[in-house]
């Protein structure tokens, strides 16, 4: 497994649009939904982003609103770029529904694939990991790892590219991911770009740990802010004595 192993060229026209669609499912999270949109929209780089659902209905989110896709799953037949934002894991189930499975089938061979978070899930449910290095939330990849067993599945990366399938863990790695993909496809300074317009870090490797198991120390009045309040409201006086360095002596030859 090698979170940054070699990529296709960018698919689609290379002096046009390249078309993204995003799959909306049902008890999706809506900050990854958003991803794509935010950060490949960022870019100014041709990225035309869709949002669809597997009926072209509205779908319901696990944050107490649904959502109105613009497009129905036809709209996956001309994408360049396909990517699965997460279900809720409450929610995840080992197969797929009819309707997400049908709405898959209309991707064409070669697009790029993407999945954030527990999207892994559904892209595996669906045949498309099989054989394949994938990765997930780190919370979820036991489950994953016991209903996928054809899956290499890497749990502990922010993202995995393996052909012409992307995925990465959980929440914000997709930004990390979709960063990556723009890096990809357009070079670094039309990522930092993007990612300075929506005030993130720009690179994070991929093979970074989702996560460091180490405690987090309680906290302590050990602030220097009031010490730096007080001397910012004071410096028309001399500090004391005892706060003076020591000139050195001076020297003569």
């Amino acid at each position: 497994m090698n979170s940054t192993m070699s990529r296709p060229a960018l698919p689609g026209s290379a002096a046009g649009t390249h078309t993204v669609v995003t799959l909306a499912q049902e008890h999706g999270y809506p900050f990854e939904l958003g991803i794509p949109a935010r950060i490949l929209g960022a870019a100014d780089a041709g990225y035309e982003v869709l949002v669809c659902s597997p009926t072209g209905r509205p779908v319901g989110t696990n944050a107490g609103f649904s959502v109105v896709p613009d497009h129905g799953p036809e709209v996956l037949s001309r994408a360049d770029t396909v990517v699965v934002p997460p279900v809720d894991p409450r929610h995840l189930r080992p197969d797929v529904d009819d309707d997400v499975r049908a709405a898959l089938a209309l991707v064409r061979p070669g697009t790029r694939i993407v999945s954030i978070c527990t999207g892994g899930f559904t892209l595996a449910a669906a045949g498309l990991l099989d054989d394949r290095t994938a990765t997930t939330h780190w919370e979820c990849a036991p489950l994953f790892r016991a209903w996928y067993p054809h899956v290499d599945l890497a749990e502990n990366v922010l993202f995995v590219h393996d052909g012409d399938v992307h995925t990465s863990a959980g929440a914000a790695a997709g930004i990390d991911l979709c960063l990556d993909l723009i890096r990809s496809d357009h070079g670094s300074p039309v990522a930092g770009r993007a990612a300075r317009r929506c005030i993130v870090p720009p690179f994070r490797e991929g093979g970074q740990a989702q996560f460091i198991d180490r405690p987090v120390p309680d906290a302590a009045d050990t602030s220097t802010a009031a010490a730096r309040e007080w001397a910012l409201a004071h410096l028309d006086r001399s500090p004391p004595p005892w706060a003076t360095p020591p000139r050195p002596p001076s020297a003569t030859i």
